[in-house]
């Protein structure tokens, strides 16, 4: 894992100096799990694909101000999720919070690395309870990456981690 994170490092500051190449590879690299993400949080396909290339035109423009190359992936699923956030806040017209509704799994995702059940169970949790499981299990974000995307502390992501498997185990002994 070191070793491709020292890669996308390299992908990061060549992007930076200007290449093009770079942050299309970064591109080739992310998209699918920002994608993703952001169908996590909107539930609409077409939404997603838009605050992805959003994200991405964000990042673009803002690539030179990174000063460590190793928070580019926090930072470009940061940048999706204010996008999605702002397009729900546009499409319910309202900045209440997001309703179970915005964030269900859909069945469509069958290219995700996970399997029905774990799905099922996963969308029960609260909206950030389940996004801070998906980005930890199903992104392998680290625990300071995640508190990057999610606008927190650290120890808030390991209090939500916590709390969703406390919820999660619940569920599963309440199934058997």
């Amino acid at each position: 894992m070191t070793g491709t994170r020292t890669k996308e490092e390299l992908l990061v500051l060549k992007a930076q100096a200007g290449s093009k190449e770079a942050f299309e590879l970064l591109y080739k690299l992310y998209q699918p799990s920002l994608l993703r993400f952001a169908f996590k949080i909107l539930g609409d396909a077409d939404l997603a694909q838009d605050a992805m290339q959003d994200a991405w035109i964000m990042l673009a423009r803002t690539l030179s101000e990174l000063k460590h190359t190793s928070m580019f992936r926090a930072r470009a699923f940061r940048a999706v999720r204010w996008r999605a956030f702002d397009l729900l806040r546009k499409r319910d017209n309202s900045h209440e919070e997001l309703s179970d509704e915005a964030a269900v799994d859909n069945e469509n995702e069958s290219k995700a690395a996970t399997s029905g059940q774990i799905n099922a169970l996963i969308s029960g949790l609260p909206p950030v309870e389940k996004h801070t499981v998906y980005l930890f299990y199903l992104e392998e974000l680290s625990i300071a990456e995640i508190a990057v995307v999610m606008e927190t502390k650290p120890g808030t992501v390991k209090s939500r981690l916590h709390a969703a498997r406390a919820r999660l185990r619940q569920q599963t002994e309440g199934e058997e």
